[in-house]
């Protein structure tokens, strides 16, 4: 790809990145059980209510379409950051055990500690934070090696689900209300869900654009890096502890949606290339427009079944992943 192929591919990226999501927050909004023309939705958010439309939008899913479209952005720019800062596309919040790190704190919030469950999200952060450090440490080998990060996160995934699976059965009187976010989803979400996730998302994603600069020096290697004024292993820690809490944040108040750091970020880059200046923008949007649709996809297209997002998204996302691992043995 030329230089001006790429800059023609970032231009589109960019214009049709924002009208994906806004057509995904469109679907959510007008389908379900009850169908609600685009006009009809138009009018309630503009204030003019039907009282029996305007509680199905208002209520339901307009809280709903937020929480994904904030949980899909946390989850693609972690992803994104976490490739570039781990050297290796392959990396995802959900696959080398992030994910895990804050589902298991949540787990513990919700089950152990129900009491302190208001604390979810720091609880989120800081497991998936640990789980990140654990991994980034367990595959140091004078450089980051991708293959060392996945076995580690698969590893790492597998400890902290036994540990989770563990506390369910310890306090199985209690598991009922934990089985469902397990799976990933958004369903029963509401305004105070989204008033509970939203400043650590927001914060998360503002500091996300101050990481462009240091991402893409980092992309140089330590080395170079360091030659352009740019403290290398600081950065590493600050952009990982960055990158915990968008997972953490996502998953205190989706579960454990998998797949969406690995899709997103990986398309795009495919797409538009490495530069990190339109790769975390664009990645934003995709991955919030992701899931956003497959959320909405997942409550109407099984009807009267409404399956977990995080179900169907693992659906797209693993055989994804296994194209990957493939392609990149046949070309090393």
């Amino acid at each position: 790809m030329n230089k001006q192929q790429r800059n023609t591919r970032r231009t589109l990226a960019c214009i049709l990145a924002p009208i994906l999501l806004l057509l995904a927050c469109l679907y959510g909004l007008t389908y379900g059980s009850v169908s609600i023309s685009p006009v009809e939705v138009w009018s309630i958010l503009l204030g003019d209510r039907p009282e029996t439309s305007s509680l199905i939008i208002m209520d339901l899913r307009l809280p709903r379409v937020l929480i994904g479209l904030l949980v899909g952005a946390c989850l693609a720019v972690s992803g994104a950051l976490l490739q570039g800062v781990m050297s290796n596309p392959l990396a995802d919040p959900g696959i080398i055990g992030v994910s895990a790190g804050g589902g298991l704190a949540a787990v513990i919030a919700m089950v152990v500690l129900p009491q302190y469950s208001y604390l979810l999200p720091a609880g989120a952060f800081l497991g998936s934070f640990l789980a990140a450090i654990m991994i980034y440490l367990l595959a140091w080998d004078s450089g980051a090696s991708p293959m060392k990060i996945v076995l580690a996160g698969v590893a790492i995934n597998a400890l902290l689900g036994a540990a989770m699976n563990g506390f369910m059965v310890v306090f199985s009187d209690r598991v009922q209300a934990v089985l469902p976010w397990l799976s990933g989803g958004l369903s029963g979400r509401s305004w105070h869900h989204l008033g509970f996730a939203a400043p650590y998302a927001l914060i998360g994603l503002v500091l996300s654009l101050l990481a462009i600069k240091p991402a893409n020096l980092l992309l140089l290697g330590d080395d170079s890096a360091r030659l352009l004024g740019l403290r290398a292993e600081v950065s590493r820690f600050l952009i990982i502890l960055l990158a915990a809490l968008l997972a953490g944040t996502a998953v205190s108040v989706a579960g454990l949606v998998g797949f969406v750091g690995l899709v997103v970020p990986h398309a795009v880059r495919l797409l538009i290339g490495g530069d990190y200046r339109f790769l975390l923008p664009v990645s934003m949007l995709g991955g919030g427009a992701l899931v956003v649709f497959t959320d909405t996809a997942a409550r109407t297209w099984f009807d009267p079944v409404e399956l977990p997002v995080g179900i169907l998204l693992a659906g797209v996302g693993a055989p994804f992943f296994l194209y990957l691992l493939r392609r990149r043995r046949l070309t090393s």
